[in-house]
């Protein structure tokens, strides 16, 4: 497992990660999580991501009782959560990253934790109600309280980062460190076009989810929605919004590229990304362990591929992808 720093910061995290979004609590038990994450933490992945809301708040209880489970040295792992969504209806508990949310939501969070502190921590999306000045304010005194390590933003867009490190210039506040978008070969145009210029002005690090396309680029859903996949999840129902025709087809041809390289068509697509200028760590979902080897995989391959082989990637899924 090769290790990339987070941005400018010093933090060292493993280019590929593990998630939990969809599968801890709807897939997989504490007992199911705990030997995934064994396999991970055996491979080199030392950066699991979470949230609040996921799962309301059970994904984060089951990770917080699969490490006691496991009984890691708490410095040899990175733990993130992210904040916006809420898990209450209350106007000061949904859909906002006011100084009272963000205080209660890591409270909550390390709760359901059973953790001293977490290593990074999101602004999960931007909250338009609530000036930027305030939620960085917040965010950095979570930071300097010790309850978190770094902060971040995950969807914001460039001119709301932009905002926010000015603001942090401007009173001398921790600045935030990582973004979290989606990337993937369909999904291109914000990371490599709106984002770049503030990655290479700002140094920021990111932690890319979403790298196969909910799975489309796995191929698994070439002749249908498979039973048991992350499509047929209650409340994940609406994935299957992303299926269209043209992606299906793209991914369709990008198997043809990985049947000439000799990997599947989902390491392929990860190593793709791994590839990528400002990818600093690849977070992947697993709801099983057969599943989390074969994405693993990824890193080897990614050290071979070279821009013949990736220029062969791009023209197989380009007219699916935002950049066409």
């Amino acid at each position: 497992m090769n290790y990339r720093r987070l941005g400018r910061s010093g933090l060292q995290v493993s280019e590929l990660s593990l998630g939990s979004w969809v599968t801890f609590k709807n897939q997989l038990s504490v007992e199911a999580a705990a030997e995934t994450m064994q396999c991970a933490y055996d491979a080199g992945i030392n950066f699991f991501d979470n949230a609040e809301v996921y799962a309301r708040g059970e994904s984060e209880r089951i990770m917080g009782e699969a490490l006691r489970m496991l009984d890691w040295r708490r410095g040899s792992y990175v733990v993130s959560t992210k904040f916006f969504w809420g898990l209450n209806d209350g106007p000061n508990e949904k859909n906002c990253l006011n100084r009272k949310r963000l205080l209660d939501g890591i409270d909550q969070s390390l709760e359901r934790f059973g953790l001293d502190y977490v290593d990074l921590i999101f602004c999960h999306r931007a909250d338009p109600e609530t000036p930027i000045e305030e939620t960085v304010w917040a965010m950095s005194d979570i930071v300097e309280s010790g309850a978190a390590t770094y902060w971040g933003t995950s969807e914001w867009s460039a001119a709301e980062i932009k905002e926010a490190f000015e603001v942090a210039e401007r009173y001398n506040l921790r600045k935030p460190v990582m973004e979290q978008p989606q990337y993937n070969l369909f999904h291109r145009q914000r990371f490599e076009e709106e984002y770049a210029p503030t990655f290479e002005e700002y140094g920021m690090g990111t932690t890319v989810w979403s790298p196969l396309a909910s799975g489309i680029l796995t191929g698994k859903y070439a002749d249908g929605i498979p039973e048991g996949s992350r499509m047929t999840v209650p409340g994940m129902e609406w994935l299957r919004d992303a299926l269209t025709e043209d992606k299906i087809e793209a991914t369709k041809r990008l198997a043809l590229v990985a049947n000439d390289f000799g990997c599947s068509v989902g390491q392929l697509a990860l190593a793709w990304c791994l590839k990528k200028q400002n990818v600093s760590t690849v977070i992947l979902g697993a709801s099983n362990l057969d599943q989390l080897k074969e994405n693993l995989a990824a890193s080897e391959i990614a050290e071979k591929l070279d821009d013949a082989w990736i220029a062969k990637i791009e023209l197989a899924t380009s007219a699916a992808s935002d950049m066409s």
